[in-house]
């Protein structure tokens, strides 16, 4: 036993074997709100699995669609029951949220917005799976997993972040009360160590986590491990910066700046100097960034640097909300290690410090950009670089330089009327 809270206030129970459950193991939530966690440990999920039995009974596409409809719209408005908490309003979620995520109502409303307008999944044939859906902790949207895993599966196993497990358990809670057989639920907070055991003992699954968590997890045929986007936008020269700029910020500033698909590294494109001669006029390599990039990298990222020192904390930017921390120091942590990625060469453009203080024990690491010195490129340890809360660093490069780093991102961003 790793985390157990003797003098809990209220505890989010597990979901188990069709019913909500405590459990001695406890870990208290981040923040004051006096929330802790039930965990779950390996020998109990273990018993758990040899005791399950796939549920009976027909559980067609079409009656699981319309549960899930119901479902999430009590998810974002109504009143459900998780289990340790009680009757849980939508405004008592996102008070919860807010004190122990630090997400703030607006990027809530957001969030939600997103999960109810998510494409409607395909109907097909359920299998017989028992599915698991590890969760990060850095949003809730990724609960889509979830509801795609509960569509398709004789039942689904949900591991919450630590970190954030009340989304998780109000979704659990909105299942159930829309009307979802409980035999086909679970929730099943666990230490990080033992999400290998929930691996090997459930039938499909799909994890979320950092690059830390993905490499420890082997890949397999029946494994679906979602890691790090590191998004990238390539910018030509030519472009006006200050256009750039508009289109850029939402990209690296929305949704508090936590999801993968937030652009981290922006590119600035040049071709070389003289196309005649492909190592320039001055003995300027293919691979090396052409002056007018360099220029329009300088330009744009100082104007992309004044639009996120602009960016407030509170009141909180209904438009552009940022998310505070929770757990003291962190803050500071993630911003001290970002700027331990910067090399010779290298400037920090935003100019307000690195982290700010709130109301109510609120920190937060303040929006940041880098400019990256000349020879900057994929081995750079700022480029694609993610952290929990908006950043971006900016460079100049040939195409052949921004294609390497294009090549090593999950979102690209590519100029408006066609690709490199």
């Amino acid at each position: 036993m790793t985390g157990v809270n003797r003098a809990p206030g209220r505890v989010v129970h597990a979901f188990r074997r069709g019913s909500w459950q405590p459990s001695l193991d406890t870990v208290a939530l981040p923040g004051r709100s006096g929330l802790a966690l039930s965990l779950v440990p390996e020998a109990v999920a273990a018993a758990d699995r040899r005791r399950y039995e796939p549920p009976a009974g027909s559980f067609p596409p079409a009656v699981r669609r319309k549960l899930t409809d119901t479902a999430l719209g009590l998810f974002d408005r109504g009143t459900v029951t998780v289990g340790g908490l009680g009757e849980q309003s939508a405004a008592d979620f996102r008070t919860a949220l807010w004190e122990t995520g630090g997400v703030p109502a607006a990027l809530t409303d957001r969030w939600c917005g997103l999960l109810r307008g998510a494409p409607p999944r395909p109907a097909q044939e359920p299998d017989g799976a028992l599915a698991l859906v590890s969760l990060p902790g850095n949003t809730f949207t990724c609960l889509e997993s979830v509801l795609a895993e509960a569509a398709r599966s004789a039942a689904v196993w949900v591991r919450p972040s630590r970190r954030e497990p009340l989304s998780a358990a109000r979704l659990i809670a909105a299942l159930l009360e829309a009307g979802w057989p409980p035999e086909r639920l679970g929730l099943c907070p666990t230490e990080r160590p033992a999400l290998r055991t929930l691996i090997g003992l459930t039938d499909r699954q799909t994890v979320y986590g950092g690059t830390g968590l993905t490499a420890a997890v082997r890949a397999s045929d029946r494994l679906q491990v979602r890691g790090p986007g590191r998004g990238c936008a390539l910018v030509p020269t030519g472009t006006d910066p200050a256009e750039a700029v508009d289109r850029l910020l939402p990209l690296v500033a929305g949704d508090g700046g936590r999801f993968c698909s937030n652009v981290r590294t922006v590119v600035c494109v040049g071709e070389p100097s003289s196309a005649a001669e492909p190592s320039g006029a001055a003995g300027q390599s293919a691979a090396e960034a052409p002056p007018a990039a360099a220029a329009l990298a300088l330009a744009l990222a100082r104007l992309l640097a004044d639009a996120l020192d602009a960016l407030r904390t509170e009141p909180v930017d209904d438009r552009l909300p940022l998310a505070a921390f929770r757990v003291p120091g962190e803050a500071g942590q993630c911003a001290r290690r970002l700027r331990e990625g910067l090399g010779p060469g290298d400037r920090m453009l935003t100019r307000r410090p690195p982290t700010a203080r709130g109301a109510g024990g609120a920190e937060y690491a303040l929006p940041a950009l880098a400019l990256l010195g000349p020879g900057a490129g994929p081995g750079h340890p700022l480029v694609g670089r993610e952290v929990p809360f908006p950043f971006a660093a900016v460079l100049a490069a040939s195409p052949a330089g921004a294609a390497a780093v294009a090549a090593g991102s999950s979102f690209v961003h590519r100029p408006r009327g066609g690709a490199l």
